[in-house]
């Protein structure tokens, strides 16, 4: 549909059918089960009401969305379509490692094919837009939603945010309309900044904080065409980021040129009366219409209130004109006034849905995103009898609590796996249960726990400490060359409103590791959780640590590929691995201080504490291999005429190189990842010690060496001023390229004008 036909549309709609396509409700009100769809409202919805909506979300599958879709087009009276939403964060069917070890991976390449693959599935399932990237910048392990985020830092976030955007939309506007879907960033903004690691809580972020570290990633979704942001629960400096004409007018649309939907989170419009920010709801469906969300999620204050606003002055009709013809724009750049059915095909869902191409990918992916912390008795070989023990050995339980549409029964275990390598003697044992009781002190305890157990994990009361399987896992482990020790946190211990006040292993999982070490201390520890862990404990029990995260449908294989050599370790942390839980929040990033506790210092006056170091006990971007990588010397090349006026080039300008040669040392071929670093000598403003700017993935056979070229421009050498504008100052920085962000191998470049 041309410009001018959406045009003549929106002038023909009625007040009435303009604000219902402001509105969407959950998929539960179109079967009857509104009760369960988690959405409590004050009054009824009659069903000529439910397909006014101009979107619901949560309901897929191509059969089910085509019978809503068709009554939908069949009962709105200029017959437009609605928009199916879905959260689809890391896969649809084919659920691939959780968004926090796809920034492990760091290769965004692979980021791509996986979204492009979650896009395929979807759009065949019925689904328009994917509630995803989720781009919030997380310093605080506690938060369970951290597991949804690429990490601590701004680069990182913004290089893996823009494969999710490239992935779901393809790369141009035509790709909209087959076999991808609109993507939707979230939470905007600043959400990772929440008090204490608390869900839904507010953040308190000056100016320059929220510009320089968390705005940038979101931003970098913007600049490849992102179709949809969504705004975010929490409060930033006491406004409601759905009620925030700021962040959504001011930065949003006016500096980055925003074009596409705002949407509210679910039920975050009406929560600001519950908040204290509007006197009711009707007043929080003004304020966030007022600041530009274009889409109320999950209750019924734009259904209820926007009408009599119009109608007696407190905003003009002219405003939901702009919000109306912002989601028609959303419709038509799908193709669904053509085609309101659009990829929706039953046939096809199934063809397209876990092929084995899939499933390669996601086991490649897996085993990408792993990340050797330790490492004294790994790879696995063959000839040799190995113990697997613990619960996540046998488990299929593999997908996070956010893969909605994944399905336990998908998941392949280590032990299924273990099929695939017969040249190795594996004895598995369960050793411990994967979650009790009280591992969930809070009033949401009975519900969790009934949820839990009805997956058939969870032990009664009667056998919290089954002392018949910590036995049979000691006697696996005696007799073993070796021992692989498979445990971590539950599903439902990570993920939204599981935030932790400790991130300790569970107690059970611990005395495991504690028992089995005392009878063979050629033990590895395989480790999966939703968040960084304190792994202090363990460190002590296990010769080799490996960081699995929740890996999805194909944890098991693409695990076993790597425990046995298969494929070499190339994952790096994407979040500091604290020493401790007091450390949190925590960054590699932080702002130089003057007194500073350097590795030798005793700490006295220093910026330090007195019972804990300041270093986690793993840095952002560190991972080992089984073979050696050396880095070179940094050379850094200005790239620019002599006489160029840096300050008045683009950003995007390359003013220097940096180049490092890199060599595998070791017997084995395997994948370096050399991050590039800058650091600001001296600057108007404090700034970090140094901040991640770039980083490649390099393929060496031993022996071989390479070298690797970063381009540095103008951006990249910029930071937010006092006056909250980029700003390039001249004088001296500091180039690193090595192994993670500890590297000191450096070289400095100065700029003069």
């Amino acid at each position: 549909m041309t410009e001018e036909k959406l045009l003549e549309l929106l002038k023909d709609m009625s007040l009435t059918e303009k604000i219902y396509q402001m509105v969407q409700l959950p998929g539960g009100f179109y079967s009857g089960a509104a009760e369960d769809s988690g959405t409590s409202l004050d009054r009824k919805v009659s069903e000529e009401e439910l397909y006014l909506m101009g979107s619901t979300l949560s309901v897929w599958g191509a059969d089910r969305v085509n019978t809503i879709q068709k009554k939908a087009v069949e009962s709105q009276p200029h017959h437009i379509p609605m928009l199916f939403m879905m959260d689809v964060i890391h896969g649809f069917r084919t659920v691939f490692p959780i968004p926090l070890a796809q920034g492990a991976m760091f290769d965004p390449e692979m980021v791509r094919k996986g979204t492009e693959i979650a896009a395929k599935e979807a759009a065949a399932a019925g689904i328009h837009v994917a509630f995803s990237p989720m781009l919030d910048l997380v310093r605080d392990a506690r938060w369970g939603r951290v597991m949804e985020s690429p990490g601590e830092d701004p680069y990182l976030n913004g290089t893996v945010g823009r494969a999710y955007v490239e992935g779901f939309q393809g790369t141009g506007a035509a790709d909209l309309y087959k076999d991808h879907v609109a993507a939707c960033i979230k939470h905007y903004a600043g959400y990772g900044a929440s008090t204490a690691g608390r869900d839904y809580t507010a953040a308190e972020l000056s100016e320059h904080s929220l510009r320089e570290y968390y705005l940038p990633a979101y931003h970098e979704a913007v600049k490849v065409g992102v179709e949809m942001v969504m705004t975010s629960f929490n409060t930033i400096n006491g406004v409601p980021s759905s009620g925030n004409k700021h962040l959504l007018q001011g930065i949003l649309r006016d500096e980055w040129g925003f074009k596409g939907t705002v949407i509210s989170d679910w039920n975050a419009v009406r929560e600001m009366d519950i908040m204290g920010f509007a006197a009711d709801e009707a007043e929080a469906a003004l304020l966030a219409a007022d600041a530009g969300v274009d889409i109320e999620m999950s209750s019924l204050t734009y259904a209820d209130y926007l009408k009599k606003h119009v109608e007696e002055g407190r905003i003009s009709e002219d405003a939901i004109d702009a919000a109306v013809l912002r989601i028609l724009r959303l419709k038509n750049d799908l193709g669904l006034f053509e085609n309101p059915y659009k990829d929706a095909d039953s046939v096809r869902e199934q063809q397209v849905t876990l092929t084995e191409e899939n499933r390669a990918a996601a086991r490649k992916a897996v085993s990408e995103s792993l990340v050797l912390l330790k490492n004294g008795i790994l790879p696995l070989h063959e000839g040799e009898t190995v113990a697997m023990i613990g619960p996540y050995a046998l488990t299929q339980e593999l997908n996070s609590h956010w893969a909605p549409t994944g399905r336990t029964e998908d998941c392949v275990s280590v032990k299924t796996a273990a099929e695939e390598f017969p040249g190795i003697r594996f004895r598995f044992a369960e050793g411990a249960k994967m979650i009790r009781r009280n591992d969930y002190m809070d009033v949401r305890s009975e519900h969790i726990i009934e949820k839990v157990r009805e997956c058939g994990i969870l032990p009664g009361p009667e056998d919290l400490d089954d002392e018949a399987l910590l036995t049979e896992a000691v006697e696996a482990a005696r007799d073993a060359d070796k021992v692989v020790l498979f445990i971590g946190e539950h599903v439902t211990m990570s993920g939204e409103a599981n935030g932790r006040g400790e991130i300790t292993l569970p107690a059970n999982h611990l005395r495991l590791a504690k028992a089995v070490a005392a009878v063979n201390p050629n033990v590895a520890a395989v480790v999966f959780a939703g968040r960084p862990l304190d792994l202090r404990e363990l460190s002590g029990y296990a010769k080799s640590i490996v960081y699995a995260w929740l890996p999805g449908v194909m944890g098991g294989p693409g695990i076993l590929d790597v425990l046995t050599g298969k494929v070499n370790f190339s994952g790096r942390l994407p979040m500091s691995m604290p020493y401790s839980v007091s450390q949190l929040p925590l960054c590699y990033n932080e702002y130089r201080q003057g007194r500073p506790k350097g590795l030798d210092d005793p700490g006295i006056f220093t910026s330090c504490y007195s019972d804990i170091p300041n270093r986690p006990l793993y840095p952002f971007g560190y991972g080992l291999s089984y073979t050696e990588f050396t880095y070179g010397p940094v050379e850094a090349k200005c790239a620019v005429p002599a006489d160029a006026a840096l300050r008045d080039v683009a950003e995007d300008t390359v003013l220097f190189t940096a180049s490092c040669t890199v060599k595998n040392t070791g017997a084995v071929t395997g994948t370096a990842v050399p991050e590039l670093y800058i650091g600001d000598v001296a600057s108007s403003l404090v700034r970090p010690l140094k901040e991640l700017k770039g980083f490649a993935r390099v393929d060496l056979a031993p022996g071989e060496e390479k070298t690797v070229t970063f381009e540095i421009t103008k951006d990249m050498l910029s930071f937010t001023g006092a006056d909250n504008r980029r700003v390039l100052e001249p004088g001296a920085f500091r180039i690193y390229i090595g192994a993670d962000c500890e590297t000191e191998n450096l070289a400095e470049i100065e700029v003069e004008r």
